[in-house]
């Protein structure tokens, strides 16, 4: 019978994070995949947890990854863990956790610390819904790119970033985005120098020129406001909705489009265009 892979949250800064749930699971898996197992072994050394690990990481995740899943269709359990936070999110793991799904091995998530998330918690910006983008790549013009794609996104955004490209990417985001959208710095967090600043993205690249980026950055970006909707009379937006049935569209599809560009209840639009 096959083993399982176990997705195990580790702390991102503070051990006394752990959770029981994943203690216990390094605890009883037959070994560990580790991005790195010198930085986790501190973290095993701390639960007094002794067992055997294998590494798993960017450059050697194709060789690794099929040596830990010969383990896995042969019975034994593993849990994978990174050197903070969940693995597989913005992580080489998720091409782990694929392999496993398509050989049929059953994977597991040990849910617990994920930085992404407890920035957006802090943050003070929408948190019903929002996209998470990772890291920027390091190529100017890639990072442009990027971030042009996601001018109009409204929905609050999270980035990944490292000090030594922060001003850089600060300067980036408020060239595409606009300085007076908000933002918030999430840094170190869990740790003993965690700090939010909140501001403005024009304050951030002020705030950055005068002071040197320390330690690991969450961002969190306020998405961009709604278009405004467009003041029109009933008249005019039944012109609006012919126009658009002329273009192909349902009077149904005409109707929805028109209401999201002028305000109008569908209803109300629907009726007008049926001469009711």
């Amino acid at each position: 019978m096959a083993g399982c892979l176990y997705i195990v949250a580790t702390p991102i800064g503070n051990l006394g994070d752990i959770s029981k749930r994943c203690a216990d699971t390094l605890q009883a898996v037959d070994f560990i995949a580790a991005e790195d197992t010198r930085v986790s072994v501190k973290l095993l050394n701390h639960l007094s947890i002794k067992k055997p690990m294998v590494s798993y990481y960017e450059h050697n995740k194709v060789e690794s990854g099929e040596k830990i899943l010969e383990r896995l269709l042969a019975g034994e359990s593993c849990a994978l863990i990174t050197d903070a936070g969940t693995p597989a999110i913005s992580d080489p793991g998720e091409d782990l956790v694929a392999l496993c799904a398509r050989n049929g091995i059953e994977v597991i998530s040990i849910p617990g610390c994920c930085a992404l998330i407890s920035a957006l918690a802090v943050s003070g910006l929408r948190t019903g819904r929002f996209t998470f983008e990772g890291f920027l790549s390091t190529s100017k013009k890639s990072r442009e790119a990027h971030l042009d794609s996601l001018k109009s996104e409204q929905r609050t955004m999270i980035f990944y970033e490292a000090p030594h490209k922060l001003r850089a990417t600060l300067a980036d985001m408020a060239a595409v985005f606009g300085g007076e959208r908000r933002i918030a710095l999430c840094r170190e967090l869990t740790k003993l120098h965690e700090e939010t600043l909140r501001m403005t993205l024009k304050e951030a690249v002020d705030y950055y020129a005068q002071a040197a980026p320390k330690g690991e950055f969450v961002l969190v970006i306020e998405g961009a406001k709604p278009p405004e909707k467009v003041k029109v009379s009933l008249e005019e937006a039944l012109v609006r909705i012919n126009e658009l049935r002329g273009e192909g569209m349902s009077l149904k599809d005409a109707v929805k489009k028109c209401a999201e560009e002028t305000g109008f209840q569908k209803n109300e639009l629907y009726q007008a265009a049926l001469g009711k």
